[in-house]
């Protein structure tokens, strides 16, 4: 007589439904690594463009990189080997920042609730190895996660001290 499996529900919930945490530390580890890309939509290269006081062409030319017709910001080698985006910058003390930190793109802004790191439990704590701000600092609801992961624009804006752009954390 065959044996028959006994199959476990599955919840809609995902493994993170009671939420998570998160406080940036501005490590800048999320900000170097292996070659890869920051991808920018044209409204963030003209929120860039205004924060550096710069055309658009300008900074298209000197931070910016076109792969396949989309934008990323250029990255840069350093001694270690790594790719720091080119706005990452360490002082004499060792201490790493994002010079643009105000218009970062949606995609930093989003980190670490991509859905690389959501997949699994073990996906979040590989990323909280390299990323000190996880799981401590602020709690994000099961809703903030979502939002935060499935952001195709930029949430509701204050204005900048510099200009008519706008922005928010």
């Amino acid at each position: 007589m065959p044996k028959s499996l006994t199959v476990v529900a599955s919840s809609d919930q995902p493994w993170y439904a009671d939420g998570l945490s998160f406080g940036c530390t501005q490590c800048g580890n999320c900000c170097t690594g292996g070659p890869g890309y920051v991808w920018m939509s044209d409204r963030e290269v003209d929120l860039l463009a205004d924060y550096l006081k710069m055309s658009r062409e300008e900074t298209l030319k000197k931070y910016c990189r076109k792969l396949h017709g989309r934008i990323s910001l250029k990255e840069t080698r350093d001694a270690k080997g790594e790719y720091p985006c080119i706005f990452l910058k360490e002082d004499p003390q060792g201490r790493r920042t994002c010079t643009v930190y105000p218009v970062r793109p949606l995609q930093c802004r989003t980190w670490p609730f991509w859905d690389g790191n959501l997949e699994l439990p073990g996906s979040w704590k590989l990323a909280a190895r390299k990323c000190p701000g996880i799981n401590k600092g602020r709690a994000y609801t099961l809703q903030q996660i979502a939002a935060l992961r499935d952001a195709t624009e930029w949430p509701e804006i204050a204005r900048t001290p510099s200009s008519d752009a706008t922005i928010t954390d």
